[in-house]
């Protein structure tokens, strides 16, 4: 069987058993509270069914459109947009001559189905793979600081190293920034010197002005090439897409932070790269444009890359199974409240 085949088939049962999960959430209370469910569907049925059954006063089936499912509750109006019974006086058995509270909670079932099993599914990832984190201690020069009025109004700027939090060592640096968000003072070892700061009151506020800077903080990351526009002044120069470059004109640099001052020195120049290719180093002649550019866009590593490197080091916490419980409960809370804001 075709491996296209096979991933399609796997798409749609994974996507069947979603919607019939989230459907389930509203039919469940609905039956509970004694209101009258006439359809369940996987799929919808403009038209006609793939398959249809009636049990009881419901008819369960299978649609031929594919982009989601309906449970049709006499007295309201959902997927179907049958509005025709509204114009009729409300049965005791309709979804409008119910309680408030009932109503709201038969409205709610289907993604309050989805939240715990998204729980689950993170309690058993949780189980099985644990968690894989970067610790903080790992990053050997710091860290970068890529919006720098905002890493100005905390206190803090690119090669130092964040210590501690209100006095508690950050372990991981993913937990950083909620840890800065909620936190009032931080402490950061800076050339060697350690440094208390107050964080501003109003700090997250900083961050929501402009969402997309909102992780202003990011791992030290060495300088790849990710790909040479062909409008690029140095495009036959000889430079490869996943180059590291590693000098600039007998200056040597580590990470892509570093790069910015030393090409400006090269304005309008020629310059020579030296890059690390293969395990081996090279020296590419560059242009340096007016704008104190190299005319490439800076290309990305993975994690586990980057550990090869020896930039940073991974780990993974592990959970037993009474561990993992409380972790996906957080886990669903904490990814909940970010699509919520």
């Amino acid at each position: 069987m075709s491996p296209i085949l096979i991933k399609t088939i796997q798409f749609f049962l994974s996507l069947s058993l979603l919607i019939v999960l989230h459907e389930l959430g509203h039919f469940i209370p609905a039956k509970l509270f004694k209101t009258r469910v006439e359809k369940f569907y996987l799929f919808f049925d403009i038209k006609f069914s793939l398959f249809k059954k009636k049990i009881g006063e419901t008819v369960y089936g299978i649609g031929w459109l594919p982009l989601g499912g309906y449970v049709k509750i006499a007295g309201m109006i959902d997927e179907s947009m049958d509005t025709a019974q509204m114009a009729e006086e409300p049965k005791p058995w309709e979804f409008r001559s119910k309680p408030a509270w009932q109503r709201l909670i038969i409205m709610l079932g289907g993604v309050t189905v989805n939240f715990i099993l998204a729980v689950i599914i993170y309690i058993g990832m949780a189980y099985s793979y644990g968690d894989q984190y970067i610790p903080m201690d790992s990053l050997r020069d710091g860290i970068w600081v890529t919006e720098k009025n905002i890493g100005d109004e905390l206190g803090v700027q690119t090669g130092d190293q964040i210590v501690a939090i209100d006095g508690e060592e950050v372990e991981n640096f993913d937990s950083l920034l909620g840890e800065i968000i909620n936190g009032n003072t931080i402490t950061i070892n800076r050339d060697g010197n350690t440094i208390e700061k107050e964080i501003p009151v109003d700090f997250i506020a900083t961050l929501l002005e402009d969402e997309d800077k909102i992780r202003f903080i990011s791992p030290r990351l060495p300088f790849i090439v990710g790909e040479i526009p062909k409008e690029s002044a140095n495009k036959d120069s000889g430079l490869q897409v996943k180059d590291q470059i590693i000098g600039i004109g007998g200056q040597s640099i580590t990470y892509f932070d570093e790069a910015k001052s030393v090409i400006e020195r090269y304005t309008s120049q020629e310059v020579d790269l030296r890059v690390r290719r293969d395990g081996r180093e090279e020296q590419i002649p560059v242009v340096i444009s007016d704008s104190a550019t190299i005319g490439i866009r800076m290309g990305a590593l993975s994690f586990d890359e980057m550990e090869e490197m020896g930039f940073l080091r991974l780990e993974t916490r592990k959970y037993t199974f009474a561990e993992s419980i409380p972790a996906g409960i957080d886990k669903g809370v904490t990814t909940l409240v970010s699509y919520m804001k």
